[in-house]
């Protein structure tokens, strides 16, 4: 990557990532029709997905970007743009000064992480818990910007969030917030899914059939990551080229929490849900078949499926003895205890 004049990327990963973005569609190094996909952006830069979805979101908004009938978006707002698909991590960026210290800030930040993730992740299954934010900078020897900013990146992942106080808090996962978070989705993905229908090539539907098809019978040897990456194609592919955009930030929105709760309870030693590849791979086949209203009868279905696994597993954890020890910069909430 190359330095560019400076500009203000703001302290949020998703404006460092929308300014680089921007910058490089303007000079050209990513061209009209370019295919900009979040997992390969988020390697580039080094980050996580919640951010880059903010940042094309936003650069949608501001007409540089537009979706198009394939996953990712094209760079341009020209009708009939053809589709470039270059791997953007071979292309040399230009990085904006101000948004290279703003990554550089953070490499401080990539040290503790995963410690703060696994000990967040690892207790509101017993309760609310607050984090102190000036606590957890002494606790890891870090300054209070890298301890804002690991926050922020956990918020960004769904796992934490602030209240009206600006007070930062985490948990409780319960079976009735799970609910709660399921109910949206059953409101939302169903219609998303059948005003998308007509948005969707039956080439990217093809490809996605043959990927799950490939999990079911490797099912004995998949990856959490596999399975993650999975959810994500089948959201892109089924759900976000519904032409409401704003029903498709709503949707992206809820399933930040639900994730970050699959992946707490993968965290204290549960299985992973291999029961959706097949239920998934159902409702593709479906729209492939042009039965739209039955495959949004069997998506709502699998999510109740789904929900109600989700609900079992987080009983099952519900019985094991409460932390005796938790780090210092978390602080049970009176009266929260999920007990």
């Amino acid at each position: 990557m190359t330095r560019n004049r400076p500009d203000d990327p703001g302290l949020r990963r998703y404006a460092v990532v929308e300014t680089i973005l921007a910058a490089n569609i303007a000079t050209g190094r990513l061209p009209e029709g370019f295919v900009l996909l979040e997992g390969p952006i988020a390697e580039a830069l080094r980050t996580t997905r919640p951010p880059v979805q903010r940042a094309l979101q936003n650069l949608q908004k501001r007409d540089l970007i537009q979706r198009f009938n394939g996953r990712g978006y094209l760079v341009g707002t020209n009708a009939g743009i053809e589709p470039v698909r270059d791997d953007i991590r071979t292309i040399p960026l230009d990085l904006p000064l101000s948004a290279e210290e703003a990554l550089a800030s953070r490499s401080s930040g990539e040290r503790i992480f995963e410690r703060v993730e696994t000990d967040v992740a690892g207790c509101i299954i017993f309760g609310q818990y607050r984090i102190i934010e000036a606590t957890l900078a002494e606790y890891f020897k870090v300054s209070r910007t890298v301890a804002r900013d690991v926050l922020g990146r956990l918020e960004e992942r769904g796992l934490v969030r602030k209240n009206q106080s600006s007070h930062w808090l985490a948990g409780p996962l319960t079976a009735h917030t799970i609910r709660e978070h399921f109910a949206i989705r059953r409101l939302l993905e169903p219609p998303a899914l059948a005003g998308a229908a007509s948005q969707i090539d039956q080439e990217t539907l093809e490809t996605l059939r043959q990927r799950l098809i490939a999990q079911e019978q490797a099912i004995g040897s998949v990856r959490s990551g596999d399975l993650d990456d999975l959810d994500e194609l089948f959201v892109e592919t089924c759900m976000l080229p519904n032409p409401n955009q704003r029903l498709s930030a709503l949707i992206r929105d809820n399933l930040l929490p639900v994730v970050a709760s699959e992946r707490l309870l993968r965290q204290l030693g549960l299985p992973d849900d291999t029961a959706r590849i097949t239920e998934q791979r159902l409702v593709v086949e479906l729209l492939l078949r042009g039965a739209v209203d039955a495959a949004a009868a069997m998506f709502d279905r699998h999510l109740e499926a789904v929900m109600l696994r989700r609900i079992a597993q987080i009983k099952i954890v519900a019985v094991l003895p409460a932390p005796r020890e938790v780090p210092t910069y978390l602080t049970l909430l009176d009266g929260q205890t999920a007990r």
